[in-house]
């Protein structure tokens, strides 16, 4: 009876530390793909955009349908690990953009991407109001995160605004350019602007087929940023 007991015993400690074996292989094997997601997390980095309604995409039937949710699709395909944040918002003005940035910067952003101005040129504000409150919203983004890469997208304004304010105007995108070592997208809109059948009914914000040319624009010069 005692051998019989003991064997019983020793086969009892057998498969108890079997099966402990197993719990501890399985938690590795979670603990193992816990930490590489983790890594691909971090590894992922954040490209914010931030602007006004083109980016925010009005009027379409999907934020993804807007140039910055067309950038994440092109980004996707070609594998890159960043991830898109849409920071548009219909109606902004740079003065607008100035007041909300550090509450977008709260975030990690490892490239900025910036359009905004089109509401102040349509409004007429002086260009060198404008220029200062872009200024002041690189200004944030370089303090707050110095070895983020930085895209400006330019922006023009109709011909009946005047002569003198259009150029000075156009010419604003390219000088804060220059000036804040930024890569420069000339114009945002170029191909879309002023084609009836790539804008909505307003004739200023572009449909989803609009759009993709957008960020086909933005693409050009983003890709070589990344």
């Amino acid at each position: 009876m005692f051998n019989k007991l003991r064997i019983i015993f020793a086969l009892t400690l057998c498969i108890t530390a079997t099966a402990c074996g197993s719990k501890s292989t399985s938690n590795d094997a979670a603990a193992a793909d816990s930490a590489k997601t983790t890594v691909a997390s971090s590894a992922t980095k954040n490209i914010l955009v931030f602007g006004d309604s083109l980016t925010a995409g009005y009027g379409l039937d999907d934020p993804s349908e807007s140039y910055a949710g067309v950038l994440q699709t092109k980004i996707d395909s070609a594998k890159l690990p960043y991830t898109v944040v849409n920071g548009g918002l219909s109606g902004e003005t740079s003065a607008g953009g100035k007041g909300r940035i550090d509450w977008q910067l709260k975030q990690p952003v490892d490239i900025f991407v910036l359009e905004l101005g089109a509401n102040d040129g349509l409004r007429g504000i002086p260009v060198k109001e404008t220029t200062r409150n872009l200024q002041t919203i690189i200004d944030h983004v370089k303090a707050k995160y110095p070895k983020a890469k930085l895209v400006m997208l330019g922006m023009q304004v109709p011909p009946n605004m005047g002569a003198a304010y259009a150029n000075d105007f156009k010419d604003m995108f390219p000088q804060l350019a220059t000036k804040n070592n930024m890569a420069l997208v000339p114009f945002l809109l170029q191909g879309v602007g002023g084609v009836r059948a790539l804008n909505q009914k307003d004739g200023i914000h572009p449909t989803a087929e609009g759009a993709k040319i957008l960020a086909a624009n933005v693409w050009e010069v983003l890709k070589g940023v990344l």
